[in-house]
């Protein structure tokens, strides 16, 4: 959910993760006078945010790509935030702006907080609709689906959804969260604290998924999408840039192995690009980087190596199906995959 204003103050000044400000829900009997229309709204999205990642991961698995189009800003902002210079012009083809600053300010002039993605636009008034992250892939899995695809996986069931949203909470306080407030501190025990937050969550995580396949139930649900989205760029960025080193990824053989079986699922590792995720921190985010030199590593290959998950048993889509192949236009570029 990074911001465009503020980055060269990360580590400079005390981090604390703004709520988002927009909550509008888009629901299937538009009951907040938003009801779910094939084509009527646009994604945007970062391919380097985890957050925005989320969405990108909910919207495959469920097969609304032609109910929900989407929009990818360039990784690296400039000092109005998140840019369309990825398109033909600079601007988005369908919603015509080249800032999703522009989407913000038709909704709400002078609205003082951030531009941060994943971001829901109305396509016909070209208004941001929502901007909650935490909400917004709960809905696509509920409110959405009349437009799922045809045996879409039940990614938030009603029966486990307590305990879904326990693990999830402290996935977030822990994980999710805890490597941004370990990367942004301005002060040695600040970062102390949170990073051995991080890993001692990691450690729990690695004891529960030891000998269950995935996090909740048998099935793929929202808590391992929610997790997934922070494991794929731990060892690329967030163990250098935001100094959460005390192990790398791929030296915990059950989170490592549980992070390749997600990747290697398709929904997952079809969304990620390496590129833009290693381009955004490092480049962005001036205060910890001054220099905006990117590593050459870490070395990808190993995330297509075989993980053997598959020996715990578990069904990855429930009973649902693979989604389809990615579309055309929505391919990753080599250079962003392994």
């Amino acid at each position: 959910m990074s911001e465009g204003n503020g980055n060269s103050a990360y580590g400079r000044k005390a981090f604390k993760r703004s709520r988002s400000h927009f909550t509008d829900r888009i629901t299937a009997d538009g009951r907040d006078g938003r009801p779910v229309e094939a084509g009527r709204y646009r994604l945007i999205a970062s391919r380097a945010c985890p957050w925005a990642s989320r969405a990108l991961v909910s919207r495959r698995l469920l097969g609304l790509e032609d109910a929900l189009s989407l929009g990818v800003v360039d990784p690296v902002q400039d000092d109005r935030s998140w840019r369309f210079t990825l398109d033909p012009d600079g601007r988005d083809p369908v919603l015509g702006i080249r800032y999703l600053s522009e989407a913000y300010d038709a909704r709400e002039s002078e609205y003082p907080g951030g531009v941060s993605v994943p971001a829901i636009v109305d396509v016909p008034s070209g208004k941001l609709v929502t901007n909650d992250y935490q909400q917004l892939t709960l809905d696509l899995a509920t409110e959405w689906k009349a437009l799922h695809r045809k045996e879409a996986p039940d990614l938030y069931p009603a029966g486990l959804r307590d305990e879904i949203d326990e693990v999830m909470a402290d996935i977030y306080e822990d994980v999710n969260n805890g490597v941004y407030r370990a990367g942004f501190a301005t002060g040695q025990k600040e970062y102390e604290a949170a990073c051995a937050g991080v890993f001692h969550r990691l450690e729990l995580l690695g004891q529960r998924l030891a000998d269950r396949r995935y996090l909740v139930g048998d099935s793929i649900t929202e808590a391992d999408i929610r997790l997934f989205t922070t494991l794929v760029r731990f060892d690329a960025v967030y163990h250098g840039h935001f100094k959460c080193n005390r192990w790398k990824l791929a030296e915990r053989p059950v989170l490592w192995a549980y992070a390749r079986d997600l990747y290697q699922t398709p929904g997952f590792g079809d969304t990620v690009d390496f590129d833009h995720i290693k381009r955004h921190y490092y480049q962005v985010h001036t205060g910890i980087n001054p220099t905006g030199i990117v590593p050459l590593g870490p070395d990808l290959a190993g995330w297509l190596t075989p993980h053997h998950r598959e020996r715990l048993g578990g069904r990855p889509f429930g009973d649902g199906t693979p989604p389809g192949p990615v579309r055309e236009d929505e391919e990753i570029p080599v250079q962003g995959r392994p």
